[in-house]
């Protein structure tokens, strides 16, 4: 019969090795010394409790408990590898000891510490090249920075170039970290979930993402400047200042208008400041009695001997518009010089100056939606009592024509005290709005405000 192999008291609880070989008992093994050979086995090992071996015609009856599943296993197999064993019944139970013992718990810490003992190298490797890293990503910023100061105006645009660049240099830092630490796989893991997460939150706030691009690319196409006037989303007033959000508008009345850069870049934007000369009209009615070429010069030449009205690009002209119910409307061009003067004011002191010389050259101007102006009187025919009424070939036609009214007194000054000096006076609402307490406005993503309106 082959030896066994057994194990004291003493040994640890393990899982065993290798399948147990065949056991030969005798030639024509009996039923009694195949248990007793089975029972002798299991309670050498001291892997079970109460263990109760039967044998009966060949088949093998295993009663008892064990700890673990593996042990239960173990004790079939070597019933099975025995001589002249026809079938096995393991009826062995498996009852987990709990331990209360602490020993667990202290060896996961002092392997923890081992852990940390161990990558103290590592950390410290960390703590001298992260810096480095990120102190090398900032000097390349800076560099790019003031190498792109003269090529891009924008100090946002700038700064979106220069952090793209310097990005890697950190990154080609922290790569050699992670590598040497032998957690590349951990990296691209969480870069991976970065991204994920990066599209999960792009969803999330999808408004201001489009916001932060509009800004970019209105940096880079730069329809306006700060201090431009300009039209846009329905919205008119003087270019504030631009963050990663919206624009900040100033409008003639003083009031801050923010609109948002996404609308911004997909709007039609009307900048009125882009070139200094800028076209205006009037719109002028007189009546059908008067002169159309006469009114036409008259308007001319008050616009061309006004100051504030330009002869470049071209001339003042007086066109006819169209012809209305009561009136010939004419429309006068005029250009001006819109960083100087205010097209308000400059309207103001035409159109007053235009009225003036109609009424004097005795042009009427009708209302043709209330009035009917006769510049000449209505005629009235008396007649004379004596003759005998009804016949008249004895009437005596007496025609006599109403006086005029007087003409109002008008000045003939290019501007009025009322109409100010014409100047522009965006500056001076912009000093008065300073003191607004508007958020974002300090961070300015615009270049520096090179026309003035």
């Amino acid at each position: 019969m082959a030896p066994a192999h057994a194990q004291d008291g003493s040994a640890t609880v393990s899982a065993p090795s290798d399948m147990p070989r065949a056991v030969a008992v005798e030639p024509v093994a009996r039923d009694d010394a195949i248990s007793r050979r089975i029972d002798s086995i299991l309670r050498a090992t001291d892997w079970y409790s109460d263990v109760r071996v039967r044998t009966s015609e060949g088949v093998v009856f295993l009663d008892g408990s064990t700890r673990t599943d593996e042990h239960r296993v173990w004790a079939r197999n070597l019933a099975a590898n025995t001589q002249d064993v026809v079938a096995v019944v393991n009826r062995i139970t498996v009852t987990p000891q709990t331990d209360w013992s602490f020993e667990p718990a202290l060896n996961e810490v002092r392997a923890l510490l081992y852990t940390g003992l161990a990558s103290l190298p590592l950390i410290a490797l960390a703590l001298v090249i992260l810096p480095l890293a990120f102190y090398a990503a900032t000097l390349v910023g800076r560099l790019v920075e003031w190498a792109l100061r003269r090529q891009v105006s924008s100090p946002f645009l700038r700064s979106v170039i220069a952090r793209t660049v310097s990005i890697p240099v950190f990154l080609i830092g922290l790569y050699i970290v992670l590598q040497v630490a032998g957690l590349t796989q951990l990296a691209l893991s969480l870069l991976g979930g970065a991204g994920v997460v990066g599209i999960i939150v792009g969803f999330a706030f999808r408004d201001i993402a489009e916001n932060f691009l509009a800004s970019l690319l209105l940096s880079i196409r730069q329809p306006f400047r700060r201090g431009d006037y300009i039209v846009v989303g329905g919205q008119e007033g003087t270019v504030q200042s631009m963050n990663t959000r919206s624009t900040l508008l100033l409008s003639r009345e003083g009031n801050h208008i923010q609109i948002p850069n996404a609308a911004v870049f997909k709007s039609t934007i009307v900048n009125f400041s882009a070139a200094a000369a800028r076209q205006e009209y009037l719109e002028i009615g007189i009546g059908f009695d008067a002169s159309i070429t006469a009114a036409q010069e008259l308007i001319r030449t008050v616009m061309v001997d006004h100051p504030a009205v330009l002869e470049e690009p071209e001339e003042p002209l007086v066109l006819v518009e169209s012809l209305g119910s009561a009136t010939v409307n004419l429309r006068a061009y005029f250009w001006f010089d819109g960083h100087a003067y205010s097209v308000l004011k400059i309207r103001s002191a035409l159109l007053r100056l235009i009225k003036k010389a109609l009424t004097e050259a005795g042009i009427s101007m009708p209302d043709e939606a209330r009035e009917v102006i006769f510049p000449q009187g209505v005629p009235v025919t008396m007649l004379d009592p004596s003759s005998g009424a009804g016949t008249a070939s004895a009437a005596a036609e007496t025609e006599t024509k109403p006086s005029p009214a007087p003409l109002a007194d008008e000045s003939g000054a290019s501007a009025t005290t009322s109409e100010g000096d014409l100047e522009n006076d965006t500056e001076s609402l912009e000093r008065h709005a300073a003191d607004a307490d508007i958020p974002e406005a300090d961070q300015d993503l615009l270049a520096g405000g090179g026309r003035r309106l």
